[in-house]
């Protein structure tokens, strides 16, 4: 597969030059008319939008087909290239789901076994903090509510242990369950480094107590991801993406020190498409564990993904055929069923969407938070009708801070 990549320029004329260049067609890859038409959405987007950057993937058939980064990557006005190292966000959950589904095939871990089996002690004895400092929650704060026994892997990769985003937003910054585990989705950061936690720190009798950066970093490499890691590598800064926020303001790349589950990925546009490649077609998971992902686990009955904890529609009022998968959001739409999964924060504005019968994806990347309102119609260009409920992962915060 032929790259296509911008030309080294430091101005900040370069997202014009850039959304000027004509369209290229590649080897074993998209038609030159379907690169062109997404290429002008991508260039409408942008102009739209405001957004400095933005890197898009096309999958069909489980393979990568078309690859092209627009605009700039930092402040410098720096091109963004396919090889550019971009911030991974809550993709990062979709990646340690997979590797998750590695360890039920190995054996090592049951998706419905509780995590307190796999563990030396009751949670709430653990002193995180001095095990690794910021790196896990607060258990100790559980030790008055016995229901964290109930949670499993699954409730975790269902977003459904009843665990805030993360604990530092309670008000009081005390980590708590606010509804039974496994009863309904409500997004959770803090439940996926619950298991990253008992996957470090379980038995080791049970095969646990395993190093889960290395773990995960077979699999990069296994699928020649050379520039991604779940924690920062010095050896990115010479082609980095800053960020910008919905403002326009540049924010510096987070050089995270630390493996994190929820989201520390570092990666490019060029490798991670090639995760989503092997992943739609089921590439290093048993068919079993590959319809785990896929299945739908639990019905979700929100409006919108946030705020946390908001009241659940009326069946007849719900978005149809939505449910939580395993590290991914399924769906029923025109196409038949797919997934999808998005990563955000102030600066970053990531998207993946995946038909399954036709095993096609589009995988956007974006370090500008503002691009998110343009996802729906790339998306629908790339794509075409797919069924996700953007409105449904956004609500009214497309593009915003």
């Amino acid at each position: 597969m032929v790259v296509v990549t911008i030309p080294a320029m430091k101005t900040w004329l370069l997202p014009l030059l850039v959304l000027l260049q004509p369209p290229a067609a590649m080897e074993g890859g998209l038609p030159a008319g379907k690169v062109s038409a997404i290429d002008s959405a991508v260039h409408r987007v942008m102009a739209r939008t405001g957004a400095k950057g933005l890197a898009l993937a096309v999958i069909k058939g489980g393979r990568v087909r078309y690859v092209q980064a627009y605009g700039v990557r930092d402040a410098a006005g720096d091109p963004l290239t396919p090889d550019t190292v971009m911030y991974g966000a809550s993709l990062t959950k979709t990646v340690f789901a997979y590797s998750v589904l590695q360890l039920v095939d190995r054996g090592t871990i049951a998706l419905d076994r509780p995590l307190a089996d796999y563990l030396d002690k009751p949670l709430p004895d653990y002193d995180t903090e001095a095990i690794y400092p910021g790196k896990y929650g607060p258990y100790r704060d559980l030790a008055g509510d016995p229901r964290w026994r109930r949670i499993t892997a699954r409730t975790v990769l269902t977003h459904s242990t009843g665990f805030p985003n993360f604990w530092w937003d309670e008000p009081d910054q005390k980590l708590r369950i606010h509804f039974d585990p496994g009863t309904r989705y409500s997004y959770s950061g803090e439940g996926m480094i619950l298991l990253q936690f008992v996957i470090e720190n379980g038995r080791k009798d049970m095969g646990l107590c395993l190093d889960l950066g290395a773990l995960t970093q077979s699999s990069f490499t296994r699928l020649g991801m050379a520039r991604t890691s779940l924690m920062w590598r010095p050896e990115f800064r010479p082609n980095l993406a800053d960020g910008f926020n919905d403002h326009g303001a540049a924010v510096p790349h987070d050089e995270r020190s630390k493996v994190r589950v929820a989201g520390s990925m570092d990666t490019t546009i060029a490798d991670l498409s090639k995760f989503v490649a092997a992943l739609v077609r089921n590439e290093g998971l048993s068919a079993k564990a590959y319809a785990e992902i896929l299945k739908a686990q639990l019905p979700i009955g929100t409006a919108h993904q946030f705020p946390n904890f908001a009241p659940e529609l009326p069946v007849s009022r719900r978005h149809k055929n939505l449910a939580a998968g395993l590290g991914v959001i399924v769906f029923r739409g025109p196409q038949g069923p797919g997934f999808f999964k998005g990563g955000h924060d102030e600066q970053t504005a990531n998207m993946m969407v995946c038909i399954e019968r036709s095993r096609s994806c589009v995988l956007l990347m974006s370090n500008d938070v503002r691009a998110e309102a343009g996802v729906g119609e790339l998306v629908k260009a790339v794509l075409g009708d797919t069924g996700v409920p953007f409105d449904w992962e956004y609500g009214d915060h497309a593009g915003k801070s």
